[in-house]
């Protein structure tokens, strides 16, 4: 069978004092999904997690590079739609690094958005009834990080794949030791990568959006 979309979906390890990580466990069972779908985990550590992806994507060329974090607090599947030049860290990442206002790369643009059709996939998971958002910040930590960092990469391949970050909420089990935190089922969260995945493919090299009202008022 032949493949029209090759995606490389990313997950973190486990940070900040969690023992798991809602990004990696929801994308573990999508590994070889429709043949389609390389699952990979990154480290939650400035420039590590780019240099690892890095070396997997001059290996898979990818046609996709859809990554994925956890965002506690948060209450819906959010697809972020920029990430900025900027590493600017409350809480250290896991090798110990915590940067304070310095760019992710030097001289690079100011930001990049994503090249994903964020309001098609938004409307489709909303008509599978599963709470979705598009975001304008995807916070200034690895998340960004690697959101920023794999755009820039992608401008320099010969094909350049398509970036896109999405932020999951905390899992059930996670929100229990934070007191009024909203969680996500991790069957919801994996139903909902799968619907995007699905989207993607179907969808061909370019995807198109859809016209419909979206943006925030503060």
């Amino acid at each position: 069978m032949v493949v029209a979309v090759k995606i490389l979906l990313t997950g973190f390890e486990p940070f900040g004092g969690e023992t798991i990580n809602p990004s990696w466990e929801a994308i573990k069972p999508l590994h070889g999904y429709r043949d389609a779908v390389e699952a990979l985990e990154l480290p939650c550590v400035f420039d590590l997690c780019l240099a690892q992806l890095e070396q997997k994507v001059r290996a898979m060329a990818p046609d996709v590079i859809l990554a994925v974090g956890q965002a506690g607090g948060r209450t819906a599947i959010s697809l972020e739609k920029v990430a900025i030049n900027l590493n600017a860290a409350r809480i250290a990442d896991n090798a110990g690094g915590q940067p304070i206002d310095t760019p992710v790369v030097p001289g690079g643009p100011t930001a990049y958005f994503s090249r994903l059709p964020l309001k098609r996939l938004a409307a489709s998971l909303h008509q599978r009834g599963i709470p979705a958002e598009l975001s304008y910040t995807a916070g200034t930590f690895v998340c960004n990080h690697l959101f920023y960092g794999a755009s820039h990469l992608a401008e320099s391949l010969p094909q350049r794949p398509r970036v896109g970050f999405v932020h999951i909420p905390f899992l059930p089990e996670q929100a229990a030791r934070h007191p009024g935190s909203p969680s996500m089922a991790l069957a919801t969260l994996t139903g909902g990568l799968v619907q995007i995945c699905d989207e993607l493919i179907a969808g061909g090299e370019e995807m198109a959006e859809i016209e419909a009202l979206a943006g925030t008022t503060h």
